[in-house]
């Protein structure tokens, strides 16, 4: 019997430091590892994409002109499109298809005007019609894509994304490296993130903060917030960095906060996790699925109740010794179980 030939979409590769790109080679990788001769696996990517997969998998580049003739649209058994943005859209092909959606935010966000809220809703549950099976990476996003989108109703699963174990190489130095104890946080500078809200953390102790991650204007808030808790010379904002540098920073921060109020998933707490690091949160969108309760959660963002948190948060970790149950916790995150259930998922659909 001839092997099933499978494309997997994984064209939003393009930002090295994007949760995209994070998702396409940790998923890639696995999936390529539990194959074992399985499928006929074809990846669908920009040929700039500066990640390169195995050789076994063949690749098919991504071609603007897709969008209006798919020259191998009769050509695979099955097709996994493994972000809402679709390149390739759903229609352009004719096999099983799924769909991995990563968050609908923009109905989260105040500032998102009805209107376009309305056709980005539209175009995904338009989307979700023309699939046979939609995955989410997290319940919250599950629940939000069946609030939205009734076009889900019978086909969503839940398939939590994995984390790369970063590893420090042996005497590496970052190309900043904090003078005293630092709390770390790493991601996009954009006001939804939370950043702005951390240096309230930073008040009558001698805490660094180091934030990474592409800036964006919204550096002058969080500049001009630290400066209001008389602390900006501590903030260092060290923009793109390097994975040894962003695993130096885990291994070595007394803790990772993430204020953010739009995740679909949010993979910088489980690698911060990985390294048995306490992680303290919002209580927004997904992240206390993934935190569980081994992460500590800010209800609101008040200085106040912010220091309280940490400082709570602070004294429980290092008196219950938890670096080793955070870290359990996070290997229940892998890249191989995530690549299993998507794999089962590929069986259903084509022996149906």
């Amino acid at each position: 019997m001839a092997q099933p030939s499978v494309l997997v979409t994984f064209d939003s590769m393009l930002n090295p430091n994007s949760g995209y790109f994070s998702f396409g080679k940790g998923l890639g990788n696995a999936l390529v590892s539990q194959n074992a001769g399985r499928y006929q696996l074809t990846y669908y990517l920009f040929r700039n994409t500066q990640y390169q997969f195995d050789t076994s998998v063949a690749v098919l580049p991504v071609n603007k002109l897709h969008n209006l003739y798919f020259p191998q649209r009769n050509g695979f058994d099955l097709v996994h499109f493994t972000d809402q943005r679709c390149r390739l859209k759903p229609g352009m092909v004719n096999a099983k298809k799924v769909l991995t959606i990563h968050d609908i935010n923009k109905v989260h966000l105040n500032k998102s005007k009805p209107w376009r809220i309305r056709a980005h809703v539209n175009k995904i549950n338009k989307y979700i019609s023309q699939c046979d099976r939609v995955v989410t990476i997290s319940q919250f996003v599950a629940n939000d894509i069946l609030k939205y989108c009734p076009a889900a109703k019978g086909k969503i699963s839940v398939i939590h994304n994995g984390a790369d174990k970063l590893v420090t190489p042996q005497g590496h130095e970052p190309m900043y490296r904090p003078k005293r104890p630092f709390i770390f946080t790493i991601g996009l500078l954009s006001p939804q993130k939370g950043f702005h809200y951390i240096p309230a953390l930073l008040q009558d102790n001698e805490l660094e903060l180091v934030i990474a991650g592409p800036e964006t204007l919204h550096k002058d808030i969080i500049i001009q917030e630290a400066q209001k808790h008389n602390c900006a010379d501590r903030v260092t904002i060290a923009g793109t960095i390097s994975e040894e540098d962003k695993a130096w920073y885990y291994q070595n921060c007394e803790a990772f906060v993430f204020p953010s109020r739009t995740e679909g998933f949010g993979l910088p707490v489980i690698e911060a996790m990985y390294f048995g690091k306490p992680v303290f949160l919002s209580k927004y969108t997904s992240l206390p699925e993934v935190g569980g309760n081994m992460a500590w959660y800010f209800d609101n963002f008040e200085p106040a109740h912010m220091q309280q948190i940490f400082a709570e948060g602070m004294r429980q970790y290092r008196k219950q010794d938890m670096s080793a149950a955070i870290m359990a916790h996070a290997e229940t995150f892998s890249w191989e179980n995530a690549a299993k259930k998507y794999t089962a998922l590929y069986d259903e659909l084509l022996k149906g």
